[in-house]
């Protein structure tokens, strides 16, 4: 019978102990049922928080592209105009390199022929001593039509705005050729159409005729605009009146390219009863004019002070010796 109880104890120990280990092992599991919600549910809410934030961040880039998608469009156009604008520039650039280039095929040209006028005129007046005599001297020095036997010359130049802005270039280029069939004077003199002195130190005077001088003059041309009216009645007037002298042989060159005064008549009178005849009908004084077009490249309204001032130029050289050059250009 002891033998038996012993037996049975042990048993049971052995089996409390299994049901033991078998309760923990279900305990576990229980405790693992209960937290796995709670660790998905926390799980959901981080990545629903971060995809949050990555969405966030995809709209942010999405902008960020949009504006430099804007960016890159404008600076294309901006390329594009800039191509435009250096094709432009080119073709201009191309232009003005052919202009150049005839240009000096033109001077060298000129140079050839100016040498070789030197060589036929000297040529000539070698001749013209033998067969004339040395004493002999001609009545009708002309060149082109207009007399150059002045020993002063006064250049009255309208500085407006259309002859400044047009014709400026060429009014130096004309001024330095008319000086050039001068090949001395006694005397030179430079004043706008209103009788505005280029030169004030020597207002009254004559201005020394040299090459520095000259070159002066057409440096200081170059950016010289006076305030004009456009009508060259005034500068006349007081060329006359403040450099005539009995026995001095003057012109005045008129450079215009439009009359805005008033009755033509009435100038062409004014201008007669101060430049007054001799007794052998020759005026005090020569007036020339040179017109420049620049009315082409203006209004309409432009056309009609540009007629004026080539009918009162005609009438006004034709009746004080002297001739008007129209030109057909107003650019070199």
């Amino acid at each position: 019978m002891k033998k038996r109880r012993d037996i049975s104890v042990m048993g049971l120990s052995f089996l409390d102990v299994i049901s033991c280990g078998f309760g923990a092992i279900v305990l576990l599991l229980v405790l693992t049922k209960v937290a796995e919600p709670l660790i998905l549910e926390l799980s959901t809410n981080e990545l629903r928080g971060r995809i949050a934030s990555l969405e966030a961040e995809l709209f942010k880039l999405r902008g960020e592209a949009r504006l430099l998608n804007r960016t890159r469009i404008s600076k294309q156009q901006q390329l594009s105009q800039e191509r435009d604008k250096i094709a432009r520039l080119q073709g201009d650039l191309s232009e003005i390199q052919g202009k150049y280039a005839a240009s000096i095929q033109r001077s060298d040209i000129a140079n050839i022929l100016t040498a070789r006028l030197a060589s036929a005129k000297q040529q000539l007046s070698e001749e013209m001593k033998r067969l004339l005599g040395a004493d002999f001297r001609r009545t009708n020095d002309t060149v082109g039509g207009i007399p150059v036997d002045s020993e002063y010359v006064i250049f009255v130049i309208d500085t407006s705005g259309s002859m400044y802005n047009y014709a400026w270039n060429m009014v130096m280029e004309k001024i330095s050729q008319t000086l050039q069939i001068y090949p001395k004077l006694k005397g030179i003199q430079v004043m706008n159409d209103m009788g505005s002195y280029m030169f004030q130190r020597y207002r009254g005077q004559w201005i020394p005729d040299t090459p520095a001088r000259r070159k002066a003059i057409i440096k200081r041309l170059s950016s010289w605009n006076p305030f004009s009216n456009s009508s060259p009645v005034e500068g006349i007037t007081e060329a006359i009146r403040s450099f005539y002298t009995p026995g001095k042989k003057i012109s005045i060159y008129v450079f215009g390219d439009e009359y805005t005064g008033g009755s033509i008549a009435t100038v062409i009178d004014t201008i007669e009863q101060i430049n007054k005849q001799d007794q052998n009908g020759k005026r005090m004084v020569r007036i020339h004019a040179v017109g420049f077009p620049v009315q082409f490249a203006q209004q309409s309204n432009r056309q009609i002070t540009g007629i004026r001032f080539a009918t009162l130029m005609r009438l006004l050289t034709h009746r004080n010796g002297g001739s008007f050059v129209g030109l057909n250009n107003f650019r070199p």
